[in-house]
């Protein structure tokens, strides 16, 4: 039981207003220099000036109670949030009430924390942020990674100790608190600045683990939004496995820990390896059988078509004409300069008209033997539709004539 202090003001002394409250204030702020006190937040209001005005209760009283604005708070205060306060009472004789002076403000226990945490998430939840459909996919080889962590914690040098085992990529690290007052800001600056400036492929947010109080920042709205609203591929890898914080709903995918972040992110070199080698024996397979299909096709044709080989000897005698383009032509230049150079040699000029009279012949003679009439003259016919058109196979249509070498028939 508190014992009550002796009163030392005489009956008979007289003070004026001022002394009287100066003296209640040195009386209060000397009995209670510090004193934690456990309720419930009421009455929250944050000055233009950045104090922040608000009572702590329980069901028998109200205790007004001040934070000034240089005071670190290390999570949102909301209505109902049960706490405790580290502080001084103090006097405010203006208006004739006491008050306390918040030097510090935590939750009261893992419970309320809890509570909070909850009411948080089901609000977030009804947005919309935690929507399977809003997940996007990771890249199968990112090049660039962007990490919002710490840079002096041990979670930054697991992801970068995993990363060169598996697989070596260009790690981009924005520094960021992890735990107090502005870690929250800070987690979420750097998943905005990776989305403005576009420059990485994956992002991963980290810290290691801790206690449930020490990684609040990563439950709270500013931080669950920014991830919710990233457009590049987001990995939570806050704490260990067990623990939840709100951004793992809202990220693309929630890692157990950073290390575990780091092994999503990218393959091993020798998975890749494995990977290649059974693609490069799924594409031998396929050519093989390919081949194998052609080949036995291939051996299935016993006769050309009659198309084909109209074709075929088509082909030939256009490589023909170019020859004999080419041969005619260097006779007539051959010709010319034995014109010019034996102009009063008129037997050695009708001998050699006389030669390419021959060979003009001889020429004559081969565009015959391969017109496409010698090739019917061996046996072979040709099978045309009512349209003229030349069936080369049996589903090609009706016949309608069939070409000998003698006549055609009308069918």
């Amino acid at each position: 039981m508190i014992e009550k202090p002796e009163p030392f003001v005489k009956p008979d002394m007289i003070f004026s207003v001022s002394d009287a409250s100066a003296l209640l204030k040195n009386v209060v702020e000397t009995a209670f220099p510090e004193i934690r006190v456990r309720g419930e937040l009421s009455g929250i209001t944050r000055a233009t000036s950045g104090h922040i005005y608000m009572s702590i209760k329980d069901s028998g009283a109200v205790i007004n109670a001040i934070i000034w604005r240089s005071t670190p708070v290390p999570f949102k205060l909301e209505e109902g949030t049960e706490v405790i306060i580290t502080g001084k009472f103090t006097t405010y004789p203006a208006r004739s009430n006491y008050q306390l002076i918040v030097n510090s403000i935590e939750m009261a226990g893992v419970g309320a924390i809890l509570k909070m945490l909850e009411m948080r998430k089901q609000k977030l939840a009804a947005e919309g942020l935690f929507d399977a459909s809003r997940k996007k996919p990771l890249p199968r080889l990112p090049q660039r990674i962007g990490v919002v962590t710490s840079p002096t914690g041990a979670a930054f040098q697991d992801i970068q100790n995993r990363l060169r085992e598996r697989f070596p990529v260009h790690v981009l690290l924005y520094p960021a608190t992890v735990q107090g007052e502005t870690a929250a800001h800070e987690v979420a600056a750097g998943i905005e600045y990776f989305n403005k400036m576009n420059n990485v492929d994956v992002i991963i947010v980290a810290r290691g683990g801790g206690a449930l109080e020490d990684l609040l920042p990563f439950s709270e709205e500013i931080v669950v939004r920014a991830a919710a609203a990233s457009h590049i591929p987001l990995i939570s890898g806050v704490g260990h496995e067990p623990d939840w914080m709100l951004i793992d709903f809202a990220a693309d995918v929630r890692a157990p820990t950073p290390t575990g972040a780091a092994e999503m992110v990218v393959p091993t070199k020798l998975s890749l390896i494995q990977e290649l080698d059974n693609l490069s024996h799924r594409l031998d397979t396929v050519f093989a059988t390919r081949l194998v299909g052609m080949r036995q096709r291939v051996e299935n044709i016993s006769v050309k078509s009659p198309k084909q080989i109209v074709m075929e000897w088509t082909q030939r005698l256009d490589d023909v004409g170019r020859t004999i383009g080419l041969i005619v032509s260097n006779k007539m230049a051959v010709a010319r300069q034995k014109i010019d150079t034996v102009a009063n040699m008129p037997n050695i000029l009708t001998n050699k008209m006389h030669m390419l009279n021959q060979s003009m012949q001889h020429v004559g003679n081969m565009l015959n033997s391969l017109s496409y009439k010698n090739v019917l003259r061996r046996g072979f016919a040709i099978v045309r539709d009512e349209n003229n058109k030349i069936i080369s196979n049996s589903g090609g249509g009706r016949p309608a004539t069939i070409e000998f070498n003698d006549g055609v028939i009308k069918l």
